[in-house]
């Protein structure tokens, strides 16, 4: 991809915000927060349309496009395309890279589990679902908790020991970090770099997105100088007013008046120029406009088959046989 004029206009797309935060998708939040370090100015949009796309979060100005899917993802992008580079001269620091190693393994692997495997679902279906109806947020959630369990390498005989696995390199990894920042603004070199962007995106989602009776939140809360880390630059990059243009976070959507249509659209930057859309951005954009219709369909095909089944059993009578009658 082309250099980017330094002037341009960014535009950040990821998922909408929730619990107080910009954005509550833990894969999105990384980037913005990168951005904000970067001190790039960019406006933020929100699209919840498609929950399973993988290629958000992605930034986008007139002649540019950096997406989720591509490149190891939109920081990697970034980097490599000469935007915005943080991480100059980290890339050859053991450290360094054994950090960023152990928070996108460890506790990356401990946090989806506790979103879709470990609770109750109701964050991920704030994040992921809350625009699509009940039936399809349903089924697309029960998809997603298999794929998780699969990727994790959950099954029924070996739960409990993944678990236990699980959790005990999530208390490590935090041990480390923790030992790593001390009262540090910074985990290297008192200036931010992704490995900064990934871990407090990671312990924002923590904090305020898991539930008070989540095991990986209680782990984390034992070690205070990663908490007093996190809200402070929670408040100095996050919360801080900045030329980006964002709506306000709803920390509880139940609280805020209901949305009437895609009215999130509106922190959208004006009118560019239209560019020439590439190869891949056109399969996207045909396979997205039918993701609504196929789910639909697949979720007429589960009720068919279940309505099948139920007709097709034997009834039994009051003695518990079956009546051949």
């Amino acid at each position: 991809m082309e250099r980017v004029n330094e002037r341009e206009d960014f535009t950040l797309v990821t998922r909408k915000p929730y619990f107080g935060l910009p954005t509550a998708c833990p894969i999105c939040l990384p980037v913005y927060i990168y951005l904000k370090f970067a001190r790039l100015p960019f406006h933020l949009a929100f699209d919840s349309t498609y929950p399973d796309s993988d290629i958000i979060p992605y930034v986008e100005s007139a002649t540019y496009v950096a997406c989720n899917n591509e490149n190891g993802g939109v920081i990697e992008c970034l980097k490599k395309d000469g935007i915005v580079d943080l991480d100059n001269g980290y890339q050859s620091v053991p450290e360094w890279i054994s950090m960023k190693a152990l928070i996108s393994s460890w506790l990356e692997e401990a946090l989806i589990y506790e979103l879709w495997v470990g609770s109750d679902g109701n964050s991920v279906r704030k994040i992921y679902y809350s625009d699509l109806a009940w039936p399809i947020g349903k089924v697309l959630f029960l998809q997603q908790v298999r794929t998780v369990k699969q990727q994790l390498g959950i099954t029924k005989e070996n739960s409990d020991r993944r678990e236990e696995e699980i959790y005990k390199r999530a208390s490590i990894a935090y041990r480390a970090l923790s030992t790593r920042l001390g009262e540090e603004s910074f985990l290297f070199e008192n200036r931010p770099s992704s490995v900064d962007a990934i871990l407090l995106a990671h312990v924002l989602v923590t904090l305020h997105a898991l539930p008070e009776t989540s095991l990986l939140k209680s782990k984390l809360l034992e070690h205070g100088n990663l908490v007093r880390y996190a809200e402070k630059l929670k408040t100095e990059f996050v919360e801080a007013g900045s030329s980006s243009s964002i709506p306000p976070f709803p920390s509880d959507p139940s609280s805020s008046t209901p949305r009437k249509g895609p009215s999130h659209w509106s922190s959208k930057p004006k009118p560019k120029p239209k560019r020439e859309k590439t190869e891949e951005e056109k399969t996207f954009r045909r396979r997205a406009k039918y993701f609504l219709a196929t789910q639909l369909v697949a979720i007429v095909l589960f009720l068919s088959v279940m309505n099948i089944y139920d007709i097709s059993e034997p009834e039994l009578d009051n003695e518990g046989d079956i009546d051949f009658d």
